[in-house]
């Protein structure tokens, strides 16, 4: 059997869940048999992972240097081989302002958008985001997962204190036309040529109204309706977009889409997670046993895969 050595932790906001997903993965990898090794680039030293000589590294590390193309470098450099998609996709995927350029770039429908930095003076983006889509808005952090450094802006009188806040994550931020309706996502893998689309999750949310890190992370606080309640027509459209977008930014191994759907059943893809997350509660795991392949089985693929 393949020697793995599992990388999660490091130094991003994300580190804790990192470490959740790190540990359920090392844990399915043992059941299936392999050898197994566990390797936190924050504490762990580049010896520690040369000396264990793994035939393949699974990235279980989320947020920047793990999901945004540092990680995937170095292992190139080091010749080690890695699950999920390569330095490239997973450099546009995790910046936010490249992905939103890239959907609009290629026609693919994705909520209207304003593009800004910390050069521009606040009152000038308040200015911008007035003209150009009104509010309210969703305002982000280019360069974060996992919601963090993302806001629900309803009324302009607070958009000068969510802006300064979000600046706090990231230089860059996209300010995003905010779309009522559901929320879905799109588990994805394989080969590009050929991918594996598994069923369609629905996102419901018994408390907050938007789909934060609190949500995402605190069982009791959502819900995965699986398969998602919509019609034919949406599923198979949403199952497209899922494909055309994985095959866009050149994703291999695994990915997720996120897409909201308006109440004229118009799907908006929002972003695409290169890496993602495999806790008790997360989706790509809950999809997978949707179609039927247990957790042990998918971590195996995944694995064999590479």
């Amino acid at each position: 059997m393949k020697k793995v050595v599992v990388i999660a932790g490091g130094k991003s906001q994300e580190r804790e869940v990192s470490l959740l997903s790190g540990k359920e993965v090392f844990a399915a990898l043992e059941e299936a048999g392999y050898s197994c090794s566990f390797w936190d680039p924050k504490v762990d030293t580049v010896q520690d992972l040369l000396q264990f000589q793994p035939d393949v590294a699974f990235i279980a590390l989320h947020g920047p240097y793990g999901e945004d193309g540092c990680i995937q470098g170095f292992l190139e450099t080091l010749e080690i081989p890695y699950t999920g998609s390569g330095v490239a996709a997973s450099a546009l995927g995790m910046n936010k302002q490249l992905t939103k350029k890239l959907l609009a770039y290629e026609g693919l429908p994705t909520p209207a958008f304003l593009l800004t930095n910390q050069t521009e003076a606040v009152e000038e983006t308040i200015l911008h985001t007035r003209e150009t889509l009104g509010f309210p808005v969703i305002v982000k952090a280019a360069d974060q997962g996992s919601s963090i450094g993302t806001f629900f802006v309803e009324q302009e009188p607070d958009m000068a204190n969510v802006l300064r806040q979000v600046y706090a994550y990231d230089s860059e931020i996209v300010i995003e036309q905010y779309i009522r309706g559901m929320e879905l996502t799109v588990a994805i893998m394989g080969n590009p040529k050929n991918p594996i689309v598994l069923p369609i999750i629905e996102i419901d949310y018994t408390q907050n109204t938007l789909w934060d890190y609190q949500s995402k992370y605190t069982p009791g606080l959502f819900r995965h309706i699986i398969p998602a309640r919509i019609s034919k027509t949406l599923e198979e459209k949403v199952r497209q977009l899922t494909i055309d977008t994985y095959r866009l930014f050149g994703c291999s191994g695994f990915a997720r889409v996120d897409f909201m759907v308006d109440a004229q059943e118009n799907p908006y893809i929002l972003e695409i997670n290169t890496i993602p997350g495999c806790t008790a509660t997360s989706l790509f795991p809950d999809a997978a046993r949707a179609a039927g392949i247990s957790f042990v089985e998918l971590i195996r693929q995944l694995v064999e895969n590479v």
